[in-house]
C-alpha cells in the first residue's frame, strides 16, 4: 500500500511538472506564465483542470484556411481597387498598412457612420433595417438571450426568412450556455441558418472553451452594417436589475459604405469557420452605384480589424499600442474592463509621462466584481504615471472606445483587457477622420461629466492594506480573467 501511495504521489508531481514545462515552452509573456506556474504549483488539482479547460494556446493553429481566406476576401479586394480618390493622412499610413499586411484588412473610404449610446437608439434602428431587408441578413453575435428583447428580434427574423430573405446567424456557444435549445430550434425549424461558434461538448471541451466569439457585427444586404459592444439582450435597454439599478450605457454605430464590403468579409470568414460554407456571391457585395439611393462620396476612411488567437499577432492590440504611442495631444478610453496586458499598459504610461493627454474612462461598479478588484492596481498605476482616470458612476458603462487628437476613432467589441487582445475574436473599426473623431470625442467627454475623478474616491488611491493586498492577489490572476 505504502508502495502504491509513493509511486501516485510521484506520477501526481511529474504530471505537474509536465504541465507547468508546456506553460514555460507556450513563450508566452512571462507574466500570464508565472501565473499559470503559479495556480497549478500551488493549487495543483484546480490548476491543471483549469489550465487543460481554458489555458493551452492555439493562437498558432490556422482556424480558416488561406486558399479559403483569399477566396473570401476576393470581392472586398475588387471593391478596393475600384476607389477613386482615395487618400488619409500620412501620420496614419503605416497603421493602416499594418493591418493591410498582416490580414488584408483593407480601408475603405466613402462611408457614413451613426453613433447610438444605448439600447433605446441602437434596437429600434436595427429593427426597422431588418424589416428593411430584401436580400440577406446576416449576424455575429456573442450573446443572444431567450428574453423579451431576444425574442422580438428573433421574431423579426422569423419573419423576413420566411419571405425569402437569407438569414445566418451566429451565436457563440459558451456566451449563449443559459439560453434554452428550442430558442434556438425555433429559429432553425423557421428557416434562419443558426451556428454555435465552438459548441463546448466533451471530450473537445478542453480545446475550446477559452477562445470564445466575442463579436458583435450584423450586415444587412451588404449595404448596411452594425458593429459595437450591445449583445441581443433586455439588459441592453432596461440596465441590470438589482438591489440597484445600473442603467446600461455602451456604444454601437451603424456604417453605411464601403466599408461595410469589410464587415461582409469578416462574417462570411466566421461562417466559412462554423459551417464550412464558401460564400463569396457577388450579390453579398453590391454596387453601391446601383442602388436607388446615392451613397455618401466623402473621405471618411474606415478599417475593420478582426483579431483572434488563429492570426499570428494581436492586431487590435497592436493598432492600440502603434495608436497611443503615435498620439500628440490626446488619447480617450473607455473600457468596461481595465485589464492591460504589459505592452498597452507601457505604451498609456509613456504617453501620459510624455505629456500626452491620456483619460481612461471606466465604470465605477462594474458587474464582474473579481475583475473589477483586479483593475484598481492597474488604474491607480496609469493614475500615478500622470493619466487622468475617471469612474462612470450613473450606471454600468459596457462602451468600447478609442479616440485620438481629433483624428481617429476606434470602436468595436474589444475590451482593454488580456482576453479581448489574446484570446478572444474580436473585431473593431478604425476610422480616419475628423468630424468622426470629434463626435466621438463629445461621446466621451458627454460620459466623463457623468463621471467622477478618481482623485474624488480616496480608497481607489492610497488604500488600506488588506485592501493593497487583495487587489494585489486578484492582480496576479489578471492574465485569466
Amino acid at each position: 500500500m505504502h508502495y502504491i501511495y509513493v509511486t501516485g504521489v510521484v506520477l501526481w508531481w511529474v504530471l505537474v511538472a509536465l504541465t507547468v514545462m508546456h506553460v514555460v515552452m507556450d513563450n508566452r509573456q512571462p507574466a500570464k506564465t508565472m501565473a499559470w506556474a503559479l495556480v497549478i504549483l500551488f493549487v495543483p488539482i484546480v490548476g491543471i483542470v483549469f489550465y487543460l479547460f481554458v489555458g493551452i494556446n492555439h493562437r498558432r493553429q490556422r482556424l480558416v484556411g488561406q486558399r479559403s481566406l483569399d477566396q473570401l476576401s476576393r470581392r472586398s479586394m475588387l471593391s478596393f481597387v475600384e476607389q477613386h480618390d482615395f487618400h488619409v493622412a500620412n501620420r496614419h499610413r503605416q497603421l493602416i498598412d499594418l493591418f493591410v499586411n498582416q490580414s488584408l484588412s483593407l480601408p475603405f473610404k466613402d462611408n457614413q457612420v451613426d453613433i447610438m449610446t444605448d439600447g433605446y437608439a441602437f434596437f429600434p434602428e436595427l429593427l426597422k433595417d431588418i424589416a428593411q431587408a430584401r436580400h440577406h441578413i446576416h449576424i455575429d453575435m456573442y450573446i443572444i438571450e431567450d428574453d423579451a428583447l431576444g425574442n422580438l428580434i428573433a421574431d423579426a427574423l422569423i419573419a423576413k426568412a420566411m419571405n425569402g430573405v437569407t438569414v445566418r446567424v451566429i451565436y457563440d456557444d459558451v456566451g449563449c450556455w443559459k439560453v434554452s435549445h428550442r430558442f434556438f430550434e425555433r429559429m432553425r425549424e423557421s428557416g434562419i441558418e443558426m451556428a454555435p461558434f465552438l459548441p463546448v461538448r466533451f471530450p473537445s471541451f478542453t480545446s475550446k472553451a477559452n477562445y470564445r466569439n466575442h463579436r458583435k457585427i450584423i450586415v444587412i444586404d451588404g449595404i448596411v452594417g452594425y458593429i459595437g459592444g450591445m449583445n441581443f439582450a433586455i439588459r441592453y435597454v432596461k440596465g441590470i436589475e438589482g438591489r440597484e439599478r445600473m442603467p446600461w450605457r455602451d456604444t454601437m454605430l451603424r456604417l453605411t459604405g464601403g466599408v461595410v464590403y469589410a464587415l461582409q468579409r469578416t462574417f462570411l470568414t466566421d461562417w466559412y469557420f462554423v459551417d464550412r460554407t464558401l460564400v463569396s456571391d457577388r450579390a453579398y457585395y453590391p454596387s453601391f452605384s446601383t442602388l436607388p439611393a446615392p451613397m455618401t462620396t466623402n473621405n471618411c476612411v474606415a478599417q475593420i480589424v478582426a483579431s483572434g488567437p488563429d492570426t499570428p499577432y494581436p492586431e487590435i492590440m497592436q493598432g492600440y499600442v502603434r495608436s497611443i504611442l503615435a498620439a500628440r495631444r490626446y488619447v480617450y478610453i473607455e473600457t468596461p474592463y481595465f485589464l492591460p496586458n504589459d505592452p498597452v499598459l507601457f505604451a498609456l504610461k509613456t504617453a501620459a509621462v510624455g505629456g500626452v493627454d491620456v483619460r481612461i474612462l471606466c465604470p465605477l461598479r462594474s458587474d464582474a466584481h473579481f475583475t473589477e478588484w483586479a483593475s484598481r492596481s492597474y488604474l491607480r498605476e496609469l493614475y500615478q504615471a500622470g493619466a487622468k482616470v475617471y469612474l462612470y458612476q450613473i450606471g454600468f458603462l459596457h462602451s468600447k472606445m478609442m479616440v485620438s487628437d481629433d483624428s481617429l476613432s476606434v470602436c468595436g467589441s474589444a475590451n482593454v483587457d488580456f482576453r479581448s487582445f489574446e484570446n478572444n475574436f474580436e473585431a473593431n473599426v478604425f476610422i480616419y477622420d475628423e468630424g468622426m473623431a470629434l463626435r466621438m470625442k463629445k461621446v466621451f467627454l458627454d460620459d466623463q461629466q457623468q463621471s467622477i475623478s478618481i482623485d474624488d474616491v480616496p480608497s481607489r488611491i492610497q488604500p488600506r492594506f488588506f485592501q493593497r493586498l487583495w487587489e494585489s492577489l486578484t492582480r496576479l490572476l489578471s492574465p485569466l480573467l
